[in-house]
């Protein structure tokens, strides 16, 4: 099981960048993926999740209006298309698998930064 995350990188205050999550060893049709940040000094804060099965899509209060998640399930990646970053976005993204109440396995982090 793998999952990969890329994308991040430095960009300006009302930027735009996607983040990618290629998973791999696992269907992804079969498990909740999320995306998850954690910010210098700061707990781990969930991003954005879709149902697994395709439709419904959930933001945390922060991203919402800002960030999309879609996904493409035939080369099973899972983007974060990310608008109108802000300062307060800089943060490691990483994306992880759900299994019941916990996450079993994640990505290594890319970092975005948001920074005039």
């Amino acid at each position: 099981v793998q999952l990969q995350a890329s994308g991040g990188g430095l960009v300006q205050p009302g930027g735009s960048l996607s983040l990618s999550c290629a998973v791999s060893g696992f269907t992804s049709a079969n498990y909740w993926i999320y995306w998850i940040r954690q910010a210098p000094g700061k707990g781990p804060e969930w991003v954005s999740t879709m149902n697994p099965t395709g439709g419904s899509t959930y933001y945390g209060d922060s991203v919402k209006g800002r960030f999309t998640i879609s996904k493409d399930n035939a080369n099973e990646i899972l983007y974060l298309q990310m608008n109108d970053l802000k300062p307060e976005d800089t943060a490691l993204y990483y994306c992880a698998r759900r299994v019941e109440w916990l996450f079993d396995y994640r990505s290594q982090g890319t970092l975005v930064t948001v920074s005039s």
